[in-house]
């Protein structure tokens, strides 16, 4: 049953193995001849941050306006919190088209689960967006900043998000095998992207003329979801979490399909 209703569950879990150690590979050849390594997993998003605090927070001093006595922290950090779910999107599309390309002895090898590549990148970016809301929690505590019990509701809006991006990845590094011109629009798309997600701003200040637009946008929904109710407290969208739910299952499984029916043409391009 679960195989004819989420096809892509089960493959997944069935080279569970293998997808755990390309996803390692992946982390690993990330930060290969680095002096220090792993770590930079970590000190790149607490330098980030640290430069967000300064910049946005006191030279700036943006507000989001959503809670009262709002201040330059809270508005960094706010915006940490768009940037790294918009930055784990965003690292998948950068990556997607080139996957399948990338790995061409893979692909003349029958046996071999080709899903497991999108798939492994999208693992290897979770672990980093992991890392990152992990800083950013950690930042609220050592700010003085409360811990709200909405903060259950974030594993709920991540979970979307790694659907979403499974389907992303499926789509794009099947039509990177046809299409290498795909590549080329990467840097454009993921930056029209964040300026469309509402990273700097809270959606309250987006024109009713543009709303109309930008609301069907899943991954701006899922930030002022994530921001609201982990940092802000404010009540839970369910509309805007249906939504978000709906439109991440249903990428997920078209991207899977279209990548199983393009599959079989790989061999024949590379």
């Amino acid at each position: 049953m679960l195989r004819r209703l989420l096809p892509y569950c089960h493959d997944l879990w069935s080279h569970r193995d293998l997808l755990r150690q390309f996803a390692v590979r992946t982390v690993q050849i990330r930060h290969k001849g680095s002096h220090l390594g792993l770590l930079w997993s970590f000190f790149n998003p607490l330098l980030m941050l640290g430069l967000y605090v300064f910049v946005f927070g006191f030279i700036f001093g943006g507000r989001f306006g959503i809670i009262e006595n709002e201040t330059g922290v809270d508005y960094a950090i706010g915006i940490f919190f768009g940037l790294t779910l918009f930055g784990f999107i965003g690292e998948v599309m950068a990556v997607a088209p080139t996957i399948i390309i990338a790995n061409p002895n893979f692909v003349k090898k029958v046996v071999f689960p080709m899903e497991i590549l999108p798939a492994a990148h999208v693992a290897a970016a979770g672990f980093h967006l992991l890392i990152s809301l992990g800083l950013a929690l950690i930042f609220l505590v050592v700010f003085g900043r409360t811990i709200h019990p909405e903060l259950i509701w974030l594993p709920v809006i991540i979970f979307p998000l790694i659907l979403l991006a499974l389907g992303v990845t499926w789509i794009f590094a099947a039509l990177g095998v046809f299409f290498r011109d795909i590549g080329q629009l990467m840097q454009f798309l993921t930056l029209s992207l964040m300026y469309s997600s509402a990273v700097f701003f809270s959606a309250t200040k987006i024109p009713a003329s543009m709303w109309v637009f930008l609301k069907f946008n899943p991954l701006l929904l899922a930030i002022e979801l994530a921001r609201n109710t982990a940092l802000w407290a404010q009540p839970m969208n369910y509309h805007h979490l249906g939504y978000l739910y709906l439109f991440s299952i249903v990428t997920c499984h078209v991207g899977y399909v279209m990548f199983r029916k393009m599959k079989p043409a790989f061999s024949d391009v590379l």
